[in-house]
């Protein structure tokens, strides 16, 4: 999912204070557009690796273990906020952070139910209708009605291109993915607006694991503690959360955010690809032209949007 935080929002002292050397060894040697792709490979890879524990553990205890990383991690780099949240911040604020949280949880778990049912790249294709419904409305050019079209051409090509029928429910699952992600990301702007740095994502974060950790833990039971699992849990976390919003995050401070929205239709393409190397998840051309119908949409609408939305925070 992705990171749109506005370029150099913070972090600007600690990379003036570098050395020539150090920064020659940081992410800020390495071109923003590499950046964006590394995170997309990571994060569908991490998902592609949640899948394989399906097999061992429900959809629900792996997106709570996702979860509970992005929390830890995040809580940890946010400590200092963290502690004088309550008190810094109205709680209109701390209710739309806790949207946000809610948001998250619910996008996360049910993508991963649709990942269970549907091969992965189907399942973020269709999730991808979310960010583009944002950018149309965002837009609101008449032109715009042709990258509806399009992306409708392939969800039902999606719908009809396989060698049977795709399961109904890991559609709706991921239609409800995308109309989380849409409200996520109007949820992270309004989050970004109150909070700063990471504080605002990290309460979330805490908020998203609170709200989903009861159904991991009682769907799964003492799974959960096998060391084993818990082990590729974390991996998964690291790949799906912390490593491509560190990576998004670096890659936005140095470029404009329509740019960055373009090269974030390509992770459909990327999603299909770790399905087919990692899964063994075999698409027809018909839905490879879906996939691409659904990125051209994207991409279009992205850069045919005037402004974009105001600096969200993850």
């Amino acid at each position: 999912m992705a990171l749109s935080e506005a370029p150099g929002s913070f972090g600007g002292a600690s990379r003036r204070a570098r050395s020539p050397r150090s920064r020659a060894l940081s992410l800020g040697s390495v071109p923003p557009p590499a950046l964006i792709l590394l995170g997309i490979i990571s994060l569908q890879v991490g998902a592609g690796l949640a899948k394989h524990l399906f097999d061992r553990l429900p959809p629900s205890a792996v997106v709570t273990m996702r979860l509970l990383t992005s929390a830890i991690v995040l809580g940890f780099l946010a400590r200092r906020a963290l502690r004088t949240v309550l008190r810094d911040h109205s709680r209109s604020s701390l209710a739309i952070a806790a949207g946000f949280g809610l948001a998250l949880a619910l996008m996360n778990f049910s993508i991963y139910q649709s990942f269970s049912r549907i091969p992965l790249g189907v399942a973020v294709t269709i999730e991808f209708l979310g960010p583009l419904a944002v950018s149309i409305v965002a837009s609101r050019r008449p032109r715009d009605a042709l990258w509806v079209v399009l992306a409708g051409a392939g969800v039902v090509l999606l719908a009809r291109g396989g060698s049977g029928p795709l399961d109904p429910v890991g559609i709706a699952f991921a239609l409800l993915a995308g109309a989380c992600w849409a409200g996520y990301i109007v949820l992270t702007a309004a989050t970004g607006k109150r909070f700063s740095g990471t504080t605002g994502l990290a309460l979330a974060s805490i908020v998203g694991t609170a709200a989903i950790l009861p159904l991991g833990v009682a769907s799964a039971g003492s799974a959960l503690l096998d060391p084993r699992l818990l082990l590729i849990g974390l991996g998964v976390g690291l790949l799906s959360s912390v490593i491509p919003y560190s990576l998004e995050l670096e890659a936005l401070r140095r470029m404009p955010a329509r740019v960055f929205g373009i090269l974030m239709s390509l992770e459909p393409a990327v999603a299909a690809l770790v399905g087919v190397a990692l899964l063994g998840e075999i698409l027809t051309g018909r839905q490879w032209a879906a996939i691409c119908c659904v990125i051209v949409a994207c991409a279009g609408a992205t850069r045919s949007r005037k402004e974009p939305l105001e600096a969200p925070e993850a």
